[in-house]
């Protein structure tokens, strides 16, 4: 499925990603969200305790194929996205903790989602399909250097971060649309042929992550603004990075297609749920305050 051309669009669209949310990031706003240390350790284990654990029921409850659910596992134990920023200022919650959930969360990636897959992508879920655990860490590890590197930019120059961070987000955004668009049109059969199950498996995994991450998030106590900006930051994952995971990791076959349509449906189904959510959220403000 994926030849020169989509490997080489799969590097340039998570470099850009990458390079701009680094662009985004200021030591100040950090410090501010790490002194709000509650906050942040529960955005912290919803994302990397709940997600992968949300992840892995649904393979099991929904029974799919092996490659799925480790598609499924993987998009669970991947940080949380760089759009989950915006939809946090729709949704009236705190940016300032969100982007410092999506830093550190891509940060400690690096450990945490090669363990997430390893606890929970068992043999009876993922067959005999062969999990490359080092080559994903060594891929994520690659995939962070451009957000230092945007980092030091934004450290240097506030003007240069600034166009950076808009050249990140527009080229990212196309270039996720043509790759969504690329893998649509030479795969539209296939497409066509997912079971309801895996289909409703991608749907489902944002939504019972927004409502576990806003859940556990009133538990613990944390105001409305912090409940909305987790459970945002829970739901939403890094979908460019589990599909650059699963291009630059696996061997090419039938296996690593299943796995790049699920990580696909994802991308598409989370812009929709996304948008659902962080409207109810803006609203929500208004009437619970």
């Amino acid at each position: 499925m994926l030849g020169a051309a989509e490997q080489a669009m799969l590097a340039a669209m998570i470099f850009v990603i990458m390079l701009g949310m680094g662009a985004t990031i200021h030591k100040t706003d950090i410090a501010m969200a790490l002194a709000r240390r509650r906050a942040f350790l529960v955005g912290m284990l919803c994302q990397f305790g709940l997600m992968p654990l949300i992840a892995f029921l649904l393979a099991l409850a929904l029974q799919l194929p092996p490659p799925v659910a480790l598609a499924l596992i993987m998009l669970g134990a991947t940080p949380g996205g760089t759009t989950s920023n915006l939809f946090s200022y729709w949704a009236k919650g705190d940016v300032t903790l969100s982007i410092a959930m999506t830093v550190a969360s891509t940060l400690a990636a690096i450990v945490l989602m090669p363990l997430a897959i390893a606890i929970y992508a068992t043999e009876g879920l993922t067959g005999d399909v062969e999990i490359p655990l080092a080559s994903i860490a060594v891929t994520l590890v690659l995939v962070t250097l451009p957000a230092f590197l945007g980092y030091l930019i934004r450290a240097k120059n506030v003007v240069w971060a600034a166009w950076v961070e808009w050249v990140g987000s527009v080229a990212g955004m196309v270039l996720i649309a043509a790759l969504i668009a690329n893998f649509i049109t030479e795969n539209s059969a296939m497409i066509a042929a997912v079971p309801f199950g895996e289909v409703l498996a991608t749907l489902l995994l944002s939504i019972c992550g927004f409502a576990a991450g806003f859940t556990l998030a009133r538990f613990f106590g944390l105001d409305l603004m912090a409940a909305k900006t987790v459970s945002l930051e829970t739901g939403i994952q890094n979908a460019p990075l589990t599909i650059t995971v699963i291009g630059l990791s696996f061997a090419a076959g039938e296996a690593q297609d299943q796995m790049l349509l699920t990580a696909a449906l994802y991308a598409v189904f989370v812009v929709i749920t996304s948008t659902v959510t962080s409207w109810y959220y803006a609203g929500l403000r208004q009437t619970a305050q």
